[in-house]
């Protein structure tokens, strides 16, 4: 039995109904997510599927306001946990380390939404409880991230105009250099989920 999950972080429709959804850098994440999916699938590695919640806001994490699902074009098998999370890693709120114990599961592969928020820090609490982590940059998203002293209200607009701002190739970046040697070892789509090439 395969002692590898595959942990798929908060690819929900919340994000993509927010208006930063059109400076994200991958908004294609479900295809790259289900490459990874079906590699897994074939090789017998868990698959486990992670949505944030946050009960009770009114906005696009509310399960009440219906977009707390996954993005479309990504579909769970029977056997494959759907676990809702309150937190940004997904052990804190969550049975994951019950359900990864139970499955005697040693290394896990990280993909998601976002880079260096809920799939960075997953990857970091991961490592402090033992976990062998393969960090899939290619298989995560961001949006641009605006300088700490931005209001909250500000426009996509004006996030995009100032210099402070992060765009996400550099929150890549920046994540693959934190994780890297410490907490995960970074890894290519190609390398995780291979292209087959027919003869």
């Amino acid at each position: 039995m395969s002692q590898t999950a595959l942990i798929v972080i908060d690819v929900q429709e919340s994000f993509r109904v927010r208006p930063n959804w059109s400076a994200v850098d991958h908004p294609d994440i479900a295809d790259r997510v289900n490459r990874l999916v079906a590699a897994a699938r074939d090789r017998g590695d868990l698959v486990v599927w992670v949505l944030h919640s946050e009960p009770g806001t009114g906005g696009a994490f509310d399960p009440a306001e219906g977009h707390v699902r996954l993005i479309e074009g990504l579909t769970p098998i029977d056997g494959e946990p759907v676990i809702p999370k309150t937190s940004h890693n997904a052990f804190t709120t969550t049975n994951l380390q019950q359900i990864l114990t139970q499955r005697g599961i040693r290394e896990l592969i990280i993909s998601g939404i976002r880079t260096e928020q809920c799939c960075e820090t997953t990857t970091r609490v991961a490592s402090d409880l033992g976990y062998d982590v393969v960090f899939v940059t290619e298989a995560t998203a961001t949006t641009p991230l605006p300088h700490w002293t931005m209001p909250a209200d500000a426009t996509l607009e004006e996030i995009l105009a100032d210099p402070r701002t992060l765009s996400p190739a550099v929150i890549a970046e920046r994540t693959e250099y934190a994780l890297a040697g410490r907490f995960a070892t970074i890894r290519t789509l190609d390398e995780v989920a291979p292209v087959l090439v027919a003869s």
